[in-house]
């Protein structure tokens, strides 16, 4: 199992291979040539999950073009046990770390006996006590999204995984808007300062919103998990691919979220490596406005600041002034007395 980068990011492809293992295994490859971390999809059992009269999501309905039960839906993107060991296998291969989130008890059960240790807890589980206490008996790195709560929600959902046992170094949270596509104006990315201050545990991002400004700006707001929806073909029929990215835009936002990391520092503010140089270069030193001759005084009609190869930095000003002149000196010549 992948150890935690800075950011760790998470390649959503969810459901996006409709019920295709060769759609399944180019997400696999997508997500690895995107360079994110893993690569995470979604296991359940339809009967364990939903009743047979459930109704679609508005969004489902939308995305998909027809009107048809959640069971009906959900069913015709199931993976079978078979294609989680072909899945497991080929992420092994691709040195890919493989999640999924189990939507049921029996599919924790599954996905824990094919050798998942990290675990995603999604949205729609905040409160389903059981199913909590479940994955926190593993005690294995778990990551719990949280959209559609509250903060006393999320407070009582984290309670419950820990007096279940989970460690508290095993939790990261993830600040989370389940509408698909997410509209930027409900994002609320603070809600992340929020999450952190309260729980005092890792936070991070579940993102939902078009495009990849959004976990791009949640890694300087120091998310360190980013999940993002991702499929081969935004065009392609099924519920979640309007809002996800295709494989350029993927890599773009890994790129683009490891270009950040840098750029985050170590927040001691001196000169970097890469501007020592222009330290000599941009910064204004000491010279003769004019010819100054020995034994003249120093003042401000005959010494300006300019930038030089020679003479004091502009700092040594006022220790310059009213200094006498110990030789002569032409104009623009560097004062070093």
């Amino acid at each position: 199992m992948a150890e935690l980068k800075p950011t760790f990011i998470i390649a959503e492809a969810g459901v996006n291979h409709n019920g295709d293992l060769k759609s399944a295994l180019a997400l696999v490859d997508a997500a690895v040539a995107a360079g994110a971390d893993a690569v995470k999809f979604q296991t359940f059992k339809t009967e364990a999950l939903v009743s047979k009269s459930a109704k679609q999501a508005d969004y489902q309905t939308e995305n998909t073009g027809q009107e048809q039960s959640q069971y009906d839906l959900l069913k015709s993107l199931e993976l079978s046990d078979l294609e989680h060991q072909t899945l497991i296998e080929h992420c092994r291969q691709n040195e890919i770390e493989f999640m999924s989130t189990a939507f049921d008890s029996d599919s924790i059960d599954l996905l824990s006996t094919l050798g998942v240790a990290r675990w995603k807890i999604p949205s729609g589980e905040l409160l389903s006590v059981p199913y909590l206490r479940k994955i926190a008996s593993l005690n294995q790195p778990t990551i719990l999204s949280t959209g559609m709560g509250n903060l006393e929600e999320v407070q009582l959902a984290v309670t419950t995984l820990f007096n279940a046992g989970l460690h508290v170094s095993n939790l990261t949270v993830l600040h989370a808007n389940t509408a698909y596509p997410t509209p930027y104006e409900d994002v609320n990315l603070r809600a992340m300062k929020t999450l952190r201050e309260a729980l005092n545990v890792p936070i991070g991002l579940s993102d939902h919103s078009l495009g990849i400004e959004v976990p791009i700006a949640a890694v300087a707001l120091g998310a360190s998990v980013i999940e993002k929806h991702f499929t081969l073909d935004r065009t392609l029929p099924g519920p979640d691919h309007k809002a996800s990215l295709e494989p350029q835009e993927l890599a773009s936002m890994v790129s683009s979220i490891r270009h950040v990391e840098l750029a985050l520092g170590s927040g001691e503010k001196s000169a970097s490596l890469s501007e020592t140089a222009n330290i000599a270069i941009a910064r204004k030193r000491i010279v003769a406005s004019k010819s100054i001759s020995k034994g003249t005084v120093f003042t401000e009609e005959n010494v300006t600041l300019k930038r030089s190869d020679t003479g004091c930095f502009a700092t040594e000003w006022d220790d310059v002034i009213g200094q006498v002149a110990q030789r002569d000196y032409f104009a623009e010549e560097g004062i070093e007395p």
